[in-house]
Order: C-alpha cells, then sequence, then structure tokens
C-alpha cells in the first residue's frame, strides 16, 4: 500500500520475521496515518503481536523495513523511539505509588521536576485518576491500573501509543468501560494508537481501520464497516462477527447458486460457473410466516432470546441450517419462508479448490507425500518422478486415533458450511490440507489421515 508522506507516520515494508523454521510473518505491507486508530485483529499465533513488538523495537524484522516519520527505524533502540507502548500485564512497579510510575520514564529522561509535575496531573486527568497520586499502585482495581499503565505511557508524550492486548485481563463489564475511555482518550489527544487484539467486538468498537491477520500474511485491510460488510475471504467472514458461510456456483454476473437455488445478487467479474464462498449475515435474511412469498422454506428447529434479538437456526427443505436473526420469534418446528436481498449476499473468491501437494512415486503402487508413504496408481511412472498430488477435500478421511492413519495431524480450524464442515487440518510435519466432513470434531483434536488410492491424483511435476 502507498499514501502521500504528509499523512503517513509508520510505513511497514516487505516486512517478513521467522523464528526458527516457523514463519511468523510473511511479506507484510502496511502503511498506518497519523491520529488513526489501527488494530491489528486475528487469532493467537497470527503474528500481529510480533508485528507491534518490531514497530516498538524490541524485535527486528529478517527481512524488509519499518520507518516512522520518514526515517528508517533499523537499529534504533525502543528508549528513542518516539512511541511508547502498553502491555497486556500493565508492568507497573510495585514498589511505587501512582505518580513514582508514571513519573519514571520522565526522572530518567532527566526532565525538570516542575515539568514532571505538570505532565504526570495532565495524564492523571486524561485517565479521570486526578486524585491518586499517592496511592499504592497494589491498591488499585484491574481497570485502575491499566488506567495508570496508558498514563505512564502517554506522559512521554509519545507520536504512537502501542497497545498489546491492554484490556484482556479486565472482566466483561470493565473491558467494555475501558473500550469506551479508550476511543474517548484517543479522540481528545489526537495522536496514533496501534492496537493489537484477538476480539473482534473489541476492533470493531475502537478502530478506524482493521487489519485482519492470519497465519502471518495480511488478509484484509479496512473500516469496521467493510470488513465487517465485505469480507474478502472465507476466513476474514468466519472471524469478524456471526456469518452463514456457503458453498455456492457464480453462474455469471449478478446471478449465483446456493443451497440448491438461484439468487440474484451485485456481484461481477467471477466468470460462469465458478465455485465461490457465499456469506450471508444472520440479520440478513428475512424470515415470515407467509410461505408463498418466500424464495425458500424451512423448519424452525431452534429460538433463543438474545436480548436485542432472537437467533434461530432453520433447517431448509434442502438440507442446510441456517441461523438467522430477527426481532420476531418463530416458535421451534414452526414452517417459515425466507427471503435474502441481492445486496445483501456477499460473493467471495475460494482460496482453492482442491488439496495440491509436491509428492515423488517410490513404485507402481505407492507415492510419498506430507511425510508418509501412501498407496496410489503410479504405474504410469518412474520411481523418482517428482509428481504433483490433487486430493478432493471431500476424499480425505480422518479417524480418531492417529496410529490408524498414514499421517498424524491434529484440527486447526473448523468452518461449518450450511451441511458440512471445512477443516484445516496440520500435519504432523506442519503441512495444511483441507478436509470436507460431516463428522463432528474440534479444534486441536488430534487425527489420523487417510486417503484412498483412488482418490489420490497425480500428474508429472514441472
Amino acid at each position: 500500500m502507498t499514501a502521500k508522506a504528509k499523512d503517513t507516520i509508520i510505513n511497514i515494508g516487505h516486512v517478513s520475521k521467522s523464528f526458527g523454521d516457523k514463519k511468523v510473518l510473511d511479506d507484510i505491507n502496511l502503511y498506518i496515518r497519523k491520529g488513526e486508530f489501527v488494530t491489528f485483529l486475528g487469532p493467537s499465533g497470527c503474528g500481529k503481536t510480533t508485528l507491534l513488538r518490531m514497530i516498538a523495537g524490541f524485535l527486528e524484522p529478517d527481512e524488509g523495513t519499518i520507518s516512522m516519520d520518514g526515517a528508517d527505524l533499523k537499529g534504533v533502540p525502543p528508549h528513542k523511539r518516539r512511541l511508547n507502548t502498553v502491555f497486556q500485564k500493565y508492568a507497573l512497579f510495585p514498589h511505587l505509588d501512582v505518580y513514582d510510575n508514571i513519573a519514571f520514564g520522565l526522572k530518567l529522561a532527566k526532565k525538570p521536576q516542575d515539568e514532571i509535575d505538570k505532565r504526570v496531573r495532565k495524564v492523571l486527568k486524561m485517565v479521570s485518576m486526578s486524585d491518586y497520586e499517592d496511592r499504592d499502585v497494589n491498591s488499585l482495581s484491574g481497570g485502575q491500573q491499566q488506567r495508570i499503565a496508558i498514563a505512564r505511557a502517554l506522559a512521554g508524550q509519545p507520536k504512537v501509543l502501542l497497545l498489546d492486548e491492554p484490556l484482556a485481563a479486565l472482566d466483561l463489564k470493565m473491558r467494555k468501560d475501558m473500550q469506551i475511555e479508550l476511543k474517548e482518550m484517543h479522540q481528545k489527544l489526537g495522536i496514533t494508537f496501534i492496537y493489537v487484539t484477538h476480539d473482534q467486538e473489541e476492533a470493531l468498537t475502537l478502530s478506524d481501520t482493521i487489519v485482519v491477520m492470519n497465519e502471518g500474511k495480511i488478509q484484509q485491510i479496512g473500516t469496521p464497516i467493510d470488513i465487517y460488510n465485505e469480507p474478502v475471504n472465507a476466513f476474514v467472514a468466519d472471524f469478524i462477527g456471526e456469518s452463514n458461510i456457503l458453498d455456492g456456483t457464480m453462474l455469471g454476473d449478478r446471478r449465483v447458486r446456493f443451497i440448491d437455488h438461484d439468487f440474484d445478487c451485485v456481484d461481477e467479474g467471477f466468470g460462469v460457473d465458478t465455485p465461490v464462498d457465499v456469506v450471508i449475515r444472520p440479520e440478513d435474511i428475512y424470515i415470515m410466516s407467509n410461505l408463498d412469498s418466500a424464495q425458500f422454506t424451512g423448519t424452525v428447529r431452534t429460538c433463543t432470546f438474545k436480548g436485542v434479538h432472537y437467533e434461530m437456526f432453520i433447517d431448509t427443505d434442502e438440507g442446510y441450517e441456517l441461523m438467522i436473526q430477527d426481532y420476531n420469534s418463530f416458535e421451534p418446528g414452526s414452517r417459515v419462508g425466507m427471503i435474502i436481498k441481492p445486496s445483501d449476499i456477499q460473493v467471495m473468491h475460494v482460496e482453492c479448490l482442491s488439496n495440491v501437494f509436491e509428492g515423488e512415486v517410490y513404485d507402481d503402487h505407492t507415492v510419498t507425500f506430507l511425510g508418509g508413504d501412501f498407496e496410489a496408481r503410479a504405474s504410469a511412472f518412474e520411481p523418482g518422478d517428482r509428481v504433483c498430488v490433487d486430493v478432493p477435500f471431500g476424499k480425505v478421511d480422518l479417524t480418531d486415533h492417529k496410529e490408524d492413519g498414514t499421517v498424524s495431524g491434529y484440527v486447526e480450524t473448523i468452518l461449518y458450511k450450511g451441511n458440512h464442515y471445512h477443516l484445516t487440518v496440520r500435519t504432523e510435519y506442519g503441512d495444511k490440507l483441507f478436509v470436507d466432513t460431516n463428522d463432528v470434531w474440534d479444534k486441536n483434536d488430534v487425527v489420523g489421515i487417510r486417503i484412498l488410492p483412488k482418490d489420490i491424483h497425480l500428474t508429472k511435476s514441472e
């Protein structure tokens, strides 16, 4: 991404980072504007905290550059960067009172005492703790300690404030209260906030811009509204809010087929008869008792009151399950009709259509891939030939006992697609494969992986 230099405070170009043989960040390109509230959002292990720590100066990238106000930060130690970090665990000094905790960095910088007094009073007022200068930090609640940590970071008058999951240790009510205070603080200060969280609601509440990350890569950058309404792939759609994610086929411009029905949509440029993922938010399916006016029909299986709305699971007549959120309730067992407007259908490109691996032929009936020797129809090749191995998602069999598989692995992600589960499985050797199944698995389940010879398709590798 590019931006006008006068608008940009942080510029990250082609940054990569590995720990051992694991690539934590893979070619990250991102700019952050002055005064912006940017959130790095993603699951544990996606690389968001590593990226924040590199901006802070606690880690150096293996490749690429990070600059601030146009100056390269390579080799610049954390204390010489015009930014401060607020950590999840606060990192307050237990032997110092509130005043001295906030003043600590200013004293190290040998600021005049009257300036220290002025700054401490100012930041305490910002965090609504003006009368707490002499309090022992151990006597404060978690929310109060977090305010002091933020005040200490602000006392140094940074151009950028980095916040690494700062609200994670707080209870739900206090976390929501602090979200409001952080948003107000950002608006008053006008400085750049860079925030790390795995909480999608927190990201939607706080941010001007959200950077969604997964497996060391940026999946999507956009405003909260863009990210929610226009996710670019199934991962983003599933991670941000509730979604119905379904297999579909783009019939042509503005026409898509899913749940065994054809629908008008607003998407173009996908081609004809192209496999796609379709996202429908639960609040965007209109439900009614009138079956004659409906696009499709089904039966209410469950109806749960959620405070603001009712959440219902509907079994369509074609065998799909949909989540619907509506202000009106429909009793379980009720026959209902449903309508989806064209503008409420989000069509996305699919990541891939089948599993493709590099392999090597061992003999006429054995091919090695995924770190194991699989039975396969390989008589058309010579031993030692490098081959491309293609396995459809629905042709991978998972077993409860890893010993029963040719290789083993664990369930990394689970995505429900209306009438089946789409799993990501990580093998014992670190390879990734996708599995479509009707069996119910839990995240991190250890599994054996079996593939029948007839389901392994081989072509000569270039």
